[in-house]
Protein backbone atom coordinates (compact mmCIF):
# COMPACT_ATOMS: atom_id res chain seq x y z
CA UNK A 1 0.00 0.00 0.00
CA UNK A 2 2.89 2.31 0.85
CA UNK A 3 4.44 1.61 -2.58
CA UNK A 4 1.16 2.57 -4.30
CA UNK A 5 1.04 5.89 -2.40
CA UNK A 6 4.63 6.67 -3.37
CA UNK A 7 3.81 6.17 -7.06
CA UNK A 8 1.28 9.03 -7.05
CA UNK A 9 3.40 11.46 -5.04
CA UNK A 10 5.31 14.16 -6.94
CA UNK A 11 8.99 13.07 -6.61
CA UNK A 12 10.39 15.96 -8.65
CA UNK A 13 8.95 19.37 -9.53
CA UNK A 14 9.95 18.81 -13.19
CA UNK A 15 7.59 15.82 -13.46
CA UNK A 16 3.99 15.99 -14.70
CA UNK A 17 0.88 13.82 -14.05
CA UNK A 18 0.07 11.06 -16.56
CA UNK A 19 -3.21 9.37 -17.51
CA UNK A 20 -2.81 6.80 -14.69
CA UNK A 21 -2.57 9.50 -11.96
CA UNK A 22 1.14 8.85 -11.60
CA UNK A 23 4.03 11.23 -12.31
CA UNK A 24 6.41 11.05 -15.26
CA UNK A 25 9.08 13.20 -16.88
CA UNK A 26 7.78 15.79 -19.34
CA UNK A 27 8.03 14.65 -22.97
CA UNK A 28 8.78 17.41 -25.49
CA UNK A 29 7.13 17.65 -28.91
CA UNK A 30 10.46 16.71 -30.50
CA UNK A 31 10.52 13.55 -28.33
CA UNK A 32 6.98 12.77 -29.46
CA UNK A 33 7.97 13.32 -33.09
CA UNK A 34 10.89 10.89 -32.66
CA UNK A 35 8.52 8.29 -31.18
CA UNK A 36 6.17 8.76 -34.13
CA UNK A 37 8.98 8.41 -36.67
CA UNK A 38 10.32 5.33 -34.90
CA UNK A 39 7.11 3.33 -34.54
CA UNK A 40 4.16 5.38 -35.84
CA UNK A 41 2.77 6.46 -32.47
CA UNK A 42 3.41 9.52 -30.30
CA UNK A 43 2.71 7.46 -27.18
CA UNK A 44 5.01 4.86 -25.68
CA UNK A 45 3.38 1.90 -27.43
CA UNK A 46 4.31 0.07 -30.62
CA UNK A 47 1.39 -1.51 -32.53
CA UNK A 48 2.21 -4.58 -34.61
CA UNK A 49 -1.06 -4.37 -36.54
CA UNK A 50 -1.18 -1.93 -39.43
CA UNK A 51 -2.91 1.34 -38.53
CA UNK A 52 -4.28 3.96 -40.90
CA UNK A 53 -2.23 7.10 -40.33
CA UNK A 54 -4.00 10.47 -40.08
CA UNK A 55 -3.41 13.97 -38.72
CA UNK A 56 -4.45 12.76 -35.25
CA UNK A 57 -1.35 10.51 -35.17
CA UNK A 58 1.03 13.43 -35.68
CA UNK A 59 -0.18 16.30 -33.49
CA UNK A 60 3.32 17.04 -32.14
CA UNK A 61 4.69 17.19 -35.69
CA UNK A 62 2.02 19.73 -36.66
CA UNK A 63 2.73 21.83 -33.54
CA UNK A 64 6.45 21.90 -34.38
CA UNK A 65 5.67 23.13 -37.90
CA UNK A 66 3.34 25.82 -36.51
CA UNK A 67 6.13 26.95 -34.16
CA UNK A 68 8.42 27.50 -37.15
CA UNK A 69 10.49 24.33 -36.61
CA UNK A 70 9.40 22.55 -39.79
CA UNK A 71 12.93 22.40 -41.24
CA UNK A 72 14.10 20.66 -38.04
CA UNK A 73 11.30 18.13 -38.53
CA UNK A 74 12.41 17.42 -42.11
CA UNK A 75 16.02 16.99 -40.95
CA UNK A 76 14.87 14.53 -38.27
CA UNK A 77 12.93 12.55 -40.90
CA UNK A 78 16.06 12.38 -43.09
CA UNK A 79 18.22 11.28 -40.14
CA UNK A 80 15.82 8.48 -39.15
CA UNK A 81 15.67 7.29 -42.77
CA UNK A 82 19.41 7.38 -43.44
CA UNK A 83 20.34 5.73 -40.13
CA UNK A 84 17.65 3.04 -40.36
CA UNK A 85 16.16 3.99 -36.99
CA UNK A 86 12.48 3.46 -37.85
CA UNK A 87 10.61 0.17 -37.29
CA UNK A 88 8.69 0.89 -40.51
CA UNK A 89 9.17 3.40 -43.31
CA UNK A 90 5.49 4.50 -43.44
CA UNK A 91 5.60 7.00 -40.52
CA UNK A 92 8.61 8.75 -42.11
CA UNK A 93 6.81 9.02 -45.45
CA UNK A 94 3.60 10.21 -43.80
CA UNK A 95 5.49 12.88 -41.84
CA UNK A 96 7.26 14.00 -45.01
CA UNK A 97 3.90 14.21 -46.82
CA UNK A 98 2.52 16.47 -44.06
CA UNK A 99 5.60 18.71 -44.25
CA UNK A 100 5.32 18.90 -48.04
CA UNK A 101 1.87 20.46 -47.92
CA UNK A 102 1.99 22.69 -44.86
CA UNK A 103 1.62 26.47 -45.15
CA UNK A 104 5.26 27.25 -44.30
CA UNK A 105 7.19 27.76 -47.55
CA UNK A 106 10.62 26.80 -46.15
CA UNK A 107 9.30 23.56 -44.67
CA UNK A 108 7.59 22.63 -47.95
CA UNK A 109 10.76 23.35 -49.91
CA UNK A 110 12.89 21.27 -47.52
CA UNK A 111 10.38 18.40 -47.64
CA UNK A 112 10.27 18.19 -51.44
CA UNK A 113 14.07 18.42 -51.59
CA UNK A 114 14.29 15.47 -49.17
CA UNK A 115 12.08 13.18 -51.29
CA UNK A 116 14.97 11.46 -53.18
CA UNK A 117 16.84 10.90 -49.88
CA UNK A 118 13.91 9.49 -47.89
CA UNK A 119 12.22 7.60 -50.74
CA UNK A 120 15.09 5.19 -51.41
CA UNK A 121 13.11 2.74 -53.55
CA UNK A 122 9.99 3.08 -55.75
CA UNK A 123 7.81 1.51 -53.02
CA UNK A 124 8.62 4.47 -50.76
CA UNK A 125 7.91 6.97 -53.53
CA UNK A 126 4.54 5.38 -54.34
CA UNK A 127 3.60 5.34 -50.64
CA UNK A 128 4.58 9.01 -50.23
CA UNK A 129 2.40 9.96 -53.21
CA UNK A 130 -0.54 7.98 -51.80
CA UNK A 131 -0.18 9.68 -48.41
CA UNK A 132 -0.30 13.05 -50.15
CA UNK A 133 -3.44 11.98 -51.96
CA UNK A 134 -5.05 10.83 -48.69
CA UNK A 135 -4.18 14.11 -46.96
CA UNK A 136 -5.62 16.12 -49.85
CA UNK A 137 -8.94 14.27 -49.65
CA UNK A 138 -11.81 16.73 -49.29
CA UNK A 139 -9.68 19.70 -50.34
CA UNK A 140 -10.53 21.65 -53.48
CA UNK A 141 -6.92 22.34 -54.46
CA UNK A 142 -5.08 19.96 -56.78
CA UNK A 143 -2.23 17.71 -55.70
CA UNK A 144 0.15 17.80 -58.65
CA UNK A 145 1.65 21.27 -58.30
CA UNK A 146 5.01 22.30 -59.70
CA UNK A 147 6.91 21.38 -56.50
CA UNK A 148 5.65 17.78 -56.48
CA UNK A 149 6.21 17.38 -60.22
CA UNK A 150 9.81 18.54 -59.77
CA UNK A 151 10.40 16.27 -56.75
CA UNK A 152 9.19 13.21 -58.67
CA UNK A 153 11.17 14.18 -61.78
CA UNK A 154 14.29 14.67 -59.63
CA UNK A 155 13.80 11.20 -58.13
CA UNK A 156 14.16 9.64 -61.60
CA UNK A 157 16.65 12.10 -63.11
CA UNK A 158 18.92 11.93 -60.06
CA UNK A 159 19.88 8.35 -60.94
CA UNK A 160 21.69 6.82 -63.90
CA UNK A 161 19.82 4.78 -66.51
CA UNK A 162 20.85 1.37 -65.13
CA UNK A 163 19.82 2.27 -61.55
CA UNK A 164 16.39 3.44 -62.74
CA UNK A 165 16.01 0.37 -64.98
CA UNK A 166 16.66 -1.95 -62.01
CA UNK A 167 14.26 0.02 -59.79
CA UNK A 168 11.36 0.16 -62.25
CA UNK A 169 11.63 -3.49 -63.30
CA UNK A 170 11.97 -4.74 -59.71
CA UNK A 171 9.23 -2.56 -58.15
CA UNK A 172 6.65 -2.05 -60.89
CA UNK A 173 3.72 -0.75 -58.84
CA UNK A 174 2.67 -0.29 -55.23
CA UNK A 175 -0.10 1.48 -53.27
CA UNK A 176 -2.24 1.87 -56.39
CA UNK A 177 0.45 3.77 -58.31
CA UNK A 178 2.73 2.74 -61.17
CA UNK A 179 5.78 4.35 -62.77
CA UNK A 180 3.65 5.11 -65.82
CA UNK A 181 1.30 7.16 -63.60
CA UNK A 182 4.14 9.15 -62.06
CA UNK A 183 5.86 9.86 -65.38
CA UNK A 184 2.59 11.11 -66.87
CA UNK A 185 1.63 13.29 -63.90
CA UNK A 186 5.12 14.73 -63.30
CA UNK A 187 5.63 15.67 -67.00
CA UNK A 188 9.15 14.24 -66.71
CA UNK A 189 11.77 15.55 -69.13
CA UNK A 190 14.60 12.96 -69.16
CA UNK A 191 17.97 14.42 -68.13
CA UNK A 192 20.00 11.75 -69.96
CA UNK A 193 19.74 9.23 -72.76
CA UNK A 194 19.57 6.41 -70.21
CA UNK A 195 16.56 7.95 -68.46
CA UNK A 196 14.95 8.64 -71.86
CA UNK A 197 15.26 4.95 -72.77
CA UNK A 198 13.76 3.79 -69.47
CA UNK A 199 10.86 6.26 -69.67
CA UNK A 200 10.09 5.09 -73.23
CA UNK A 201 10.25 1.49 -71.97
CA UNK A 202 7.74 2.30 -69.20
CA UNK A 203 5.31 4.33 -71.29
CA UNK A 204 5.57 2.65 -74.72
CA UNK A 205 6.96 -0.82 -74.02
CA UNK A 206 10.02 -2.81 -75.08
CA UNK A 207 9.04 -3.12 -78.76
CA UNK A 208 9.05 0.67 -79.23
CA UNK A 209 12.47 0.93 -77.57
CA UNK A 210 13.78 -1.86 -79.78
CA UNK A 211 12.43 -0.17 -82.90
CA UNK A 212 13.89 3.22 -81.97
CA UNK A 213 17.41 1.87 -81.36
CA UNK A 214 17.76 -1.08 -83.77
CA UNK A 215 19.84 0.83 -86.36
CA UNK A 216 21.23 3.52 -84.08
CA UNK A 217 24.88 3.81 -83.05
CA UNK A 218 24.98 3.92 -79.25
CA UNK A 219 27.55 4.24 -76.48
CA UNK A 220 28.76 1.23 -74.49
CA UNK A 221 26.70 2.42 -71.50
CA UNK A 222 23.52 2.66 -73.59
CA UNK A 223 24.16 -0.75 -75.15
CA UNK A 224 24.50 -2.25 -71.67
CA UNK A 225 21.18 -0.70 -70.63
CA UNK A 226 19.38 -1.97 -73.74
CA UNK A 227 20.71 -5.50 -73.23
CA UNK A 228 19.57 -5.41 -69.60
CA UNK A 229 16.01 -4.43 -70.56
CA UNK A 230 16.05 -7.11 -73.26
CA UNK A 231 17.06 -9.70 -70.64
CA UNK A 232 14.21 -8.58 -68.35
CA UNK A 233 11.74 -9.11 -71.21
CA UNK A 234 13.31 -12.37 -72.36
CA UNK A 235 13.16 -14.03 -68.92
CA UNK A 236 9.37 -13.47 -68.80
CA UNK A 237 8.89 -15.59 -71.92
CA UNK A 238 11.30 -18.46 -71.38
CA UNK A 239 10.62 -21.78 -69.68
CA UNK A 240 14.15 -23.03 -70.24
CA UNK A 241 15.93 -23.40 -66.89
CA UNK A 242 19.42 -22.99 -68.38
CA UNK A 243 18.44 -19.77 -70.15
CA UNK A 244 16.95 -18.35 -66.94
CA UNK A 245 20.18 -19.15 -65.09
CA UNK A 246 22.26 -17.58 -67.89
CA UNK A 247 20.18 -14.36 -67.78
CA UNK A 248 20.52 -14.15 -63.98
CA UNK A 249 24.29 -14.61 -64.11
CA UNK A 250 24.89 -12.42 -67.17
CA UNK A 251 22.63 -9.47 -66.31
CA UNK A 252 22.19 -9.62 -62.53
CA UNK A 253 18.46 -10.31 -62.60
CA UNK A 254 16.83 -10.73 -59.18
CA UNK A 255 13.94 -12.79 -57.81
CA UNK A 256 11.34 -10.12 -58.65
CA UNK A 257 12.19 -10.40 -62.36
CA UNK A 258 11.34 -14.10 -62.49
CA UNK A 259 8.11 -16.02 -62.94
CA UNK A 260 6.68 -18.17 -60.13
CA UNK A 261 7.52 -21.35 -62.07
CA UNK A 262 11.18 -20.30 -62.32
CA UNK A 263 11.38 -20.20 -58.51
CA UNK A 264 10.47 -23.89 -58.26
CA UNK A 265 13.93 -24.72 -59.62
CA UNK A 266 16.75 -25.44 -57.18
CA UNK A 267 19.35 -24.46 -59.79
CA UNK A 268 17.68 -21.08 -60.37
CA UNK A 269 17.86 -20.35 -56.63
CA UNK A 270 21.54 -21.31 -56.66
CA UNK A 271 22.11 -18.76 -59.42
CA UNK A 272 20.24 -16.07 -57.45
CA UNK A 273 22.27 -16.90 -54.34
CA UNK A 274 25.57 -15.84 -55.95
CA UNK A 275 24.71 -12.11 -55.91
CA UNK A 276 22.03 -12.09 -53.21
CA UNK A 277 22.33 -9.19 -50.76
CA UNK A 278 22.98 -10.00 -47.11
CA UNK A 279 19.54 -8.72 -45.98
CA UNK A 280 17.70 -10.82 -48.59
CA UNK A 281 19.86 -13.82 -47.67
CA UNK A 282 18.92 -13.53 -43.99
CA UNK A 283 15.22 -13.51 -44.89
CA UNK A 284 15.52 -16.57 -47.15
CA UNK A 285 17.79 -18.95 -45.21
CA UNK A 286 14.87 -21.18 -44.23
CA UNK A 287 13.43 -21.32 -47.75
CA UNK A 288 16.85 -22.07 -49.28
CA UNK A 289 17.38 -24.94 -46.82
CA UNK A 290 13.84 -26.29 -47.24
CA UNK A 291 14.31 -26.31 -51.04
CA UNK A 292 17.61 -28.23 -50.66
CA UNK A 293 19.58 -25.35 -52.20
CA UNK A 294 21.62 -25.35 -48.99
CA UNK A 295 22.73 -28.92 -48.30
CA UNK A 296 25.13 -30.06 -45.55
CA UNK A 297 28.79 -29.46 -46.52
CA UNK A 298 27.69 -28.18 -49.93
CA UNK A 299 29.47 -25.37 -51.79
CA UNK A 300 26.41 -23.11 -51.42
CA UNK A 301 26.55 -23.49 -47.62
CA UNK A 302 30.22 -22.46 -47.74
CA UNK A 303 29.27 -19.34 -49.77
CA UNK A 304 26.53 -18.43 -47.28
CA UNK A 305 28.79 -18.92 -44.26
CA UNK A 306 31.53 -16.79 -45.83
CA UNK A 307 29.01 -14.00 -46.48
CA UNK A 308 27.60 -14.14 -42.96
CA UNK A 309 31.11 -13.77 -41.51
CA UNK A 310 32.07 -10.91 -43.85
CA UNK A 311 32.26 -7.75 -41.72
CA UNK A 312 32.33 -5.45 -44.77
CA UNK A 313 29.07 -6.92 -46.12
CA UNK A 314 27.42 -6.68 -42.70
CA UNK A 315 28.44 -3.04 -42.37
CA UNK A 316 27.43 -2.18 -45.94
CA UNK A 317 24.02 -3.77 -45.37
CA UNK A 318 23.63 -1.88 -42.05
CA UNK A 319 22.82 -5.18 -40.35
CA UNK A 320 21.98 -4.71 -36.67
CA UNK A 321 22.63 -7.47 -34.08
CA UNK A 322 18.84 -7.69 -33.66
CA UNK A 323 18.43 -8.63 -37.36
CA UNK A 324 20.94 -11.46 -36.96
CA UNK A 325 19.34 -12.69 -33.74
CA UNK A 326 15.89 -12.85 -35.37
CA UNK A 327 17.38 -14.73 -38.34
CA UNK A 328 19.27 -17.09 -36.00
CA UNK A 329 16.27 -17.92 -33.81
CA UNK A 330 13.94 -18.31 -36.82
CA UNK A 331 16.40 -20.57 -38.63
CA UNK A 332 17.11 -22.59 -35.47
CA UNK A 333 13.35 -23.19 -35.00
CA UNK A 334 13.25 -25.12 -38.30
CA UNK A 335 9.97 -23.63 -39.49
CA UNK A 336 8.37 -20.32 -40.46
CA UNK A 337 6.09 -18.33 -38.16
CA UNK A 338 3.00 -19.75 -39.88
CA UNK A 339 4.36 -23.30 -39.95
CA UNK A 340 3.96 -23.84 -43.70
CA UNK A 341 7.68 -24.17 -44.42
CA UNK A 342 9.87 -26.70 -42.59
CA UNK A 343 13.62 -27.35 -42.75
CA UNK A 344 16.43 -29.03 -40.86
CA UNK A 345 18.84 -26.30 -39.65
CA UNK A 346 22.38 -26.65 -40.97
CA UNK A 347 24.97 -26.64 -38.16
CA UNK A 348 27.55 -24.67 -40.18
CA UNK A 349 25.00 -21.93 -40.92
CA UNK A 350 23.98 -21.79 -37.24
CA UNK A 351 27.66 -21.33 -36.28
CA UNK A 352 28.10 -18.64 -38.94
CA UNK A 353 24.99 -16.77 -37.70
CA UNK A 354 26.30 -16.94 -34.15
CA UNK A 355 29.66 -15.50 -35.25
CA UNK A 356 27.87 -12.89 -37.36
CA UNK A 357 25.85 -11.78 -34.33
CA UNK A 358 29.00 -10.71 -32.49
CA UNK A 359 30.59 -9.19 -35.60
CA UNK A 360 27.59 -6.87 -36.08
CA UNK A 361 28.36 -5.14 -32.79
CA UNK A 362 31.15 -3.40 -34.70
CA UNK A 363 28.60 -1.91 -37.14
CA UNK A 364 26.83 -0.02 -34.31
CA UNK A 365 28.11 3.55 -34.01
CA UNK A 366 28.77 4.59 -30.37
CA UNK A 367 27.14 7.83 -29.17
CA UNK A 368 29.95 8.67 -26.75
CA UNK A 369 27.40 9.68 -24.09
CA UNK A 370 26.84 8.48 -20.53
CA UNK A 371 24.07 5.89 -20.69
CA UNK A 372 21.97 4.08 -18.08
CA UNK A 373 19.79 1.24 -19.38
CA UNK A 374 17.02 0.14 -17.00
CA UNK A 375 15.58 -3.27 -17.95
CA UNK A 376 12.17 -4.57 -16.89
CA UNK A 377 12.61 -8.11 -15.54
CA UNK A 378 8.97 -8.74 -14.60
CA UNK A 379 6.89 -11.66 -15.90
CA UNK A 380 5.45 -9.54 -18.72
CA UNK A 381 8.85 -9.68 -20.47
CA UNK A 382 8.17 -13.26 -21.61
CA UNK A 383 5.84 -11.96 -24.34
CA UNK A 384 6.95 -11.96 -27.99
CA UNK A 385 8.13 -8.63 -29.39
CA UNK A 386 7.56 -6.89 -32.77
CA UNK A 387 5.83 -9.97 -34.12
CA UNK A 388 9.15 -11.85 -34.08
CA UNK A 389 10.23 -15.20 -32.63
CA UNK A 390 11.99 -13.40 -29.76
CA UNK A 391 10.52 -12.57 -26.38
CA UNK A 392 11.00 -9.15 -24.77
CA UNK A 393 13.56 -10.36 -22.21
CA UNK A 394 15.83 -11.74 -24.96
CA UNK A 395 15.63 -8.49 -26.92
CA UNK A 396 16.34 -6.48 -23.77
CA UNK A 397 19.39 -8.67 -23.05
CA UNK A 398 20.68 -8.11 -26.59
CA UNK A 399 20.23 -4.35 -26.34
CA UNK A 400 22.15 -4.40 -23.05
CA UNK A 401 24.97 -6.27 -24.78
CA UNK A 402 24.96 -3.75 -27.63
CA UNK A 403 25.20 -0.81 -25.22
CA UNK A 404 27.82 -2.50 -23.00
CA UNK A 405 30.04 -3.34 -25.99
CA UNK A 406 29.74 -0.04 -27.86
CA UNK A 407 29.45 2.61 -25.13
CA UNK A 408 32.43 3.13 -22.81
CA UNK A 409 30.45 4.92 -20.08
CA UNK A 410 27.36 2.73 -19.71
CA UNK A 411 25.54 1.11 -16.78
CA UNK A 412 22.77 -1.50 -16.65
CA UNK A 413 20.05 -1.76 -13.99
CA UNK A 414 17.15 -4.20 -13.57
CA UNK A 415 13.74 -3.38 -12.14
CA UNK A 416 10.48 -5.06 -11.19
CA UNK A 417 9.16 -4.09 -7.74
CA UNK A 418 12.51 -2.38 -7.07
CA UNK A 419 15.59 -1.17 -8.97
CA UNK A 420 18.87 -3.06 -8.59
CA UNK A 421 22.24 -2.56 -10.35
CA UNK A 422 23.14 -5.23 -12.91
CA UNK A 423 26.92 -5.63 -13.41
CA UNK A 424 26.91 -6.33 -17.18
CA UNK A 425 30.28 -5.74 -18.86
CA UNK A 426 31.56 -5.81 -22.44
CA UNK A 427 32.96 -9.30 -21.77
Amino acid sequence: MEDEENQVQLPDEKQVPNSESGYVWHVTDMNRLQRFLCFGSEGGTYYIKEQKLGFENAEALIRLIEEGRGCEVVQEIKTFSQEGRAAKQEPLLFALAICSQCSDAKTKQAAFKAVPEVCCIPTHLFTFIQFKKDLKEGMKCGMWGRALRKAVADWYNGKNGMAVALAVTKYKQRSGWSHKDLLRLSHLKPASEGIAIVTKYITKGWKDVQEAYKDKAVSAETEKLLKYLEAVEKVKRTKDELEVIHLIEEYGLVREHLLTNHLKSKEVWKALLKEMSISVLLRNLGKLTANSVLEPRGSEVAIVCERLRNEKLLKKGRIHPFHILVALETYKAGHGSRGKLWWRPDEDILEALDASFYKTFKTVEPTGRRILVAVDVSASMTQKVLGSVLNASTVAAVMCMVVARTEKDSHIAAFSHEMVPCPVTAD
